[in-house]
């Protein structure tokens, strides 16, 4: 059996429980608004579906520079480093929470992917902004309020071949952030994905 697989369907598994864990996230934030924290213990995973799909993004257009915002236990980060494995790609990912970035970094070490894959610990913002590779294909699903600052933070690294997939966008954290991009008719086209609860957008040719 495949290995990364194996991996992935325990993983996915596992994540099957997350209504419990958000839950007890929430209950924490009766009184004050939601913190990264709160969720410490839970996946917020992709669906195999959409990992898949990435896969194919990924394979399809060559993309050996990826960015991603927000690992979490690295299931994500799995799928991307998969397909960056088989193109000679790499994958700089960011995980704001330092246990869930050790637990992601033992998965991918324990699956062979570690080589493929640089995780960075702590705020995305002050981490990826050393960041100087043109970038091939850029996920957001990080804590949504940041999607905005940090796409336009990493804008200058974009191309006329840069695919950017944001996760969650029917969330209201993210609303800024697709206003901005469907605002920029002239530079970037966007549709939506996963039954509009992601969208995948690109630069037009300049």
């Amino acid at each position: 059996m495949n290995i990364v697989q194996n991996k992935l369907d325990d993983l996915h598994n596992d994540a099957k429980r997350d209504y419990m864990r958000v839950g007890k996230g929430v209950v924490k934030s009766m009184f004050r608004p939601l913190q990264p924290q709160d969720l410490e213990h839970a996946y917020l995973p992709i669906s195999q579906e959409q990992g898949k799909s990435l896969q194919r993004l990924i394979l399809n257009n060559n993309c050996k520079n990826i960015v991603e915002f927000g690992t979490s236990f690295g299931i994500s980060t799995i799928y991307l480093a998969e397909a960056a494995q088989q193109i000679g790609g790499k994958v700089t990912t960011t995980e704001f929470i330092e246990s869930k970035a050790k637990r992601a970094q033992g998965n991918l070490d324990e699956i062979g992917l570690s080589n493929e894959v640089t995780v960075l610990i702590g705020d995305a913002m002050e981490n990826l902004r050393p960041y100087s590779q043109p970038i091939d294909s850029l996920f957001l699903d990080g804590w949504k309020d940041l999607y905005l600052p940090l796409f336009q933070m990493l804008e200058p690294l974009f191309y006329s071949d840069t695919i950017i997939y944001a996760d969650n966008v029917d969330m209201a954290g993210t609303q800024d952030y697709m206003n901005y991009v469907t605002q920029k008719s002239g530079v970037y086209s966007t549709h939506y994905t996963n039954r509009n609860k992601a969208s995948i957008t690109t630069l037009k040719n300049q």
